[in-house]
């Protein structure tokens, strides 16, 4: 799924938003609660970047001692959103892009135009490729 985001010059008129469902509502605050951190965000991004880097790694790139960088990865994980692997002494930790794809797109299809696969927000159009 790509999603890409164009700014209008005009604001189009916008309809009612949908609702979404209780469970969707709940992930998505969640996932936002999580990544308004910028430790955390920093970490996601440099894990989709990288693919995969071990906790030593993520240390050196966020100036942060382990402890700290290992406190936020567990949070990460116990939400679903980063799984660990195992390799001699390094955990090595890699975003789960099947839980983002899915969350976003449960999202998209919600609240998206079913006719042109886009979403407006004013006078920005998020629309989404498969």
């Amino acid at each position: 799924m790509i999603a890409t985001i164009e700014s209008l010059g005009t604001a189009p008129s916008v309809g009612s938003f949908p609702e979404l469902s209780e469970q969707l509502e709940r992930d998505l605050v969640q996932v936002f609660k999580l990544l308004a951190d910028e430790t955390r965000l920093k970490i996601l991004l440099y894990l989709l970047r990288e693919q995969e880097l071990h906790v030593s790694a993520l240390c050196d790139r966020l100036n942060q001692s382990q402890p700290a960088v290992s406190h936020h990865l567990a949070l990460l994980r116990v939400a679903g959103l980063i799984e660990p692997r195992r390799d001699g002494k390094h955990n090595f930790y890699s975003v789960r892009e099947k839980h983002f794809h899915k969350l976003i797109g449960e999202l998209f299809k919600t609240i998206s135009d079913p006719e042109r696969d886009e979403v407006r927000f004013q006078n920005f159009v998020l629309t989404q490729e498969t």
